[in-house]
């Protein structure tokens, strides 16, 4: 089949495959990022998705695509939940390629699989493609994927695509090295070429909205996959996706319990909700939106390095992304800066999670070590850590009204940050009891200034869809 041409009927829906790696920086992203461009110029509409809390690989997703790709993760949702989601949003769609996070079996800890790609996938029953970095391998690559085999035998894995290959020798030893030993079968590879690389920082792979997947980029890959991986083998190992379940798991159907079906309440009015987006924030879970906007909620994006004032507005909500890249534009937009410090102290609800907590703290002390005047709500200075990574899943229970919920709600999320807040006077209140993995008992987080939030946990309103309600409701009030 040629590029242009388009691929056979999807009489039977969608099909759907699992891109997993032997571990992380194989270029997982690289590769589904070049399958997206590859059957889009197929005229194949695809559907992403990707395994666990991240926001950077959905966003380049989205970029490629056209459309939002959605966050699966085993430790934070349920089974039905990520069958549910990948049912209602692959709907539509020709073929959905779900990006797995890490190593293949990396997740939660090192005992379980919760959170892993080999969860997802055999909750979903979709094949794996496995990613393997060939760069210093040949025959040694048999081993590898049959120990990826052998390690779990529940795990479809139906095909191999080397990367950082030497040239055709190469590829044909790597190849020659799975026959007879392994049921997985090498469908194609990737060249070593560094016009194949994906930028990076110190969170990870730069963003999609700071134009790092450009034209030339995306044709690059398109034209290495078109030359050196099988689609059509590809497409036909894929699964047909069970778009039946779309629509059968309730808003409740998180993790944890959530809010009663709609037909129970009374819908609220709609409201007009504030969200931040630009450069400097970015990272929001696609369902968290969709869930705001299907509880009430009109959303206007907003830009606190760019806009003068905020628009017309009930609530805020801030979100994570790279405040400290761009400190300076925050701090000399000052105007912005007392127009969100005026909203907040009207007692209007604000809702801010790791990067929004940064911006509404009293000062942000970016790499170099120098200081920028923030918002100044929270009353404690941020101060960015280079080297030192915080990163773990996070369960929160609310321990008193907020504007996500009365005391007792629970959700789950995760913490992504390089910066530490200094000391929070004891006077502000905290919300939150939280309970990290390999962690004991809970601490004391979420930070409540009159009707604002502040916490370093991104949470996912799928693990407790009461909490869009809950906003929603307090923009309301």
């Amino acid at each position: 089949m040629r590029p242009g041409d388009k691929a056979p009927g999807r009489s039977g829906g969608p099909r759907l495959l699992v891109i997993a790696g032997v571990s992380s920086g194989v270029g997982k992203t690289t590769i589904t990022l070049g399958l997206l461009e590859a059957f889009r110029r197929r005229r194949l509409v695809a559907q992403a998705f990707k395994v666990g809390p991240d926001f950077i690989d959905p966003g380049l997703h989205a970029v490629v695509s056209g459309r939002p790709s959605y966050s699966l993760d085993g430790w934070m949702c349920s089974p039905d939940h990520v069958r549910e989601t990948v049912a209602r949003r692959a709907a539509g769609a020709d073929v959905a390629l779900v990006e797995g996070v890490m190593g293949c079996f990396d997740g939660f800890d090192g005992k379980s699989e919760d959170g892993s790609t080999a969860q997802i996938a055999k909750w979903l029953g979709a094949p794996v493609v496995l990613v393997v970095d060939a760069g210093a391998l040949a025959r040694s690559a048999g081993a590898i994927v049959l120990g990826f085999e052998r390690f779990d035998a529940a795990l479809g894995l139906a095909a191999v695509i080397f990367n950082r290959v030497g040239g055709e020798r190469h590829a044909r030893w790597l190849a020659d090295a799975l026959e007879g030993a392994c049921r997985a079968v090498p469908v194609g590879f990737l060249p070593r070429r560094e016009d194949l690389r994906l930028a990076e920082r110190h969170l990870g792979l730069v963003t999609g909205a700071e134009a790092v997947v450009t034209p030339a980029l995306r044709d690059a890959l398109a034209r290495a996959i078109e030359e050196h991986v099988d689609l059509d083998r590809l497409l036909a190992l894929a699964a047909p996706v069970d778009t039946r379940r779309h629509g059968r798991v309730t808003r409740s159907g998180g993790r944890r319990g959530g809010a009663a079906p709609r037909s129970a309440r009374p819908r609220p009015k709609r409201v007009r909700l504030g969200v931040a987006r630009d450069r400097a924030f970015q990272f929001y879970y696609p369902e968290n939106l969709d869930r705001l906007r299907a509880a009430g909620a009109d959303l206007i994006f907003w830009s606190p390095t760019e806009d003068a004032t905020l628009p017309e507005v009930d609530g805020l909500y801030i979100g994570g992304g790279y405040p400290e890249l761009y400190a300076r534009e925050l701090a000399d937009n000052a105007g912005m800066r007392e127009a969100v410090r005026r909203f907040a102290a009207a007692n209007r609800p604000v809702y801010a999670e790791c990067g929004g907590l940064m911006y509404l703290a009293a000062t942000l002390e970016d790499a170099a070590g120098v200081r920028h005047p923030m918002v100044g709500i929270l009353p404690a200075a941020v101060r960015m850590r280079t080297g030192r990574l915080t990163l773990a899943y996070s369960e929160v229970e609310l321990t008193a009204d907020a504007p996500l919920g009365s005391a007792g709600t629970v959700a789950r999320g995760h913490e992504f940050h390089c910066s530490a807040l200094d000391p929070v006077p004891a006077a502000v209140p905290r919300v939150y009891r939280l309970r990290q993995h390999h962690g004991t008992g809970g601490r004391a987080e979420g930070y409540l200034v009159g009707r604002t939030l502040m916490s370093y946990v991104h949470l996912h309103f799928g693990s407790a869809p009461g909490v869009a309600d809950a906003l929603v409701a307090a923009c309301a009030l």
